[in-house]
């Protein structure tokens, strides 16, 4: 499903994306595109997926591929009825590390959010509020956070709550 949004290049376009929309929420997943045509480095995209299924104590390489599909699909799925008040773009890691470190990415799918060249932050119950690094198969659900925090950052937060807990959803 990846092919259906928007990919950025480089470093210079993800903040160009950024700093271009002046009304609506970005929306970026970073992550690695598995399709074949975007796997040009595959010893650095096996040894990633490698360090995630250390750090994370998941043992299958298609949990994480399937992780990062079904968050593809979610997000071309709702990206035209959100289109009014928010864009989603597609990262990819490995082509574009630029903000790796920074944001600790490496996760297989990240879903962050900015809003007039501002990170906003959303608390999901999970203790990490910078971004959402699990795949949410719930269209509807990713809908109402994507709502939330554009309400919210609308009205200058830096910190949204979200319309649902996630503590104890998504354990691995």
């Amino acid at each position: 499903m990846s092919y259906l949004l928007p990919h950025l290049h480089s470093g210079w376009a993800v903040d160009q994306a950024i700093l271009a929309e002046e009304e609506r929420l970005v929306v970026i997943r970073f992550g690695h595109d598995w399709d074949e045509t975007c796997m040009q480095n595959q010893q650095i995209i096996v040894a990633d997926v490698l360090v995630y299924v250390v750090f994370c104590k998941v043992r299958s390489f298609a949990y994480l591929e399937s992780q990062l599909l079904e968050m593809d699909e979610v997000l071309a799925s709702v990206a035209e009825t959100i289109k009014n008040f928010a864009v989603i773009y597609l990262v990819d890691i490995t082509e574009v590390p630029d903000f790796n470190t920074m944001y600790e990415l490496y996760d297989p799918s990240t879903v962050m959010f900015f809003f007039r060249n501002k990170h906003i932050m959303i608390d999901l119950g999970t203790g990490n509020n910078n971004k959402i690094n699990w795949a949410l198969k719930d269209k509807q659900e990713f809908i109402d956070i994507v709502e939330t925090v554009y309400r919210g950052a609308r009205k200058g937060r830096g910190l949204v709550i979200a319309p649902k807990d996630y503590s104890t959803k998504y354990r691995y």
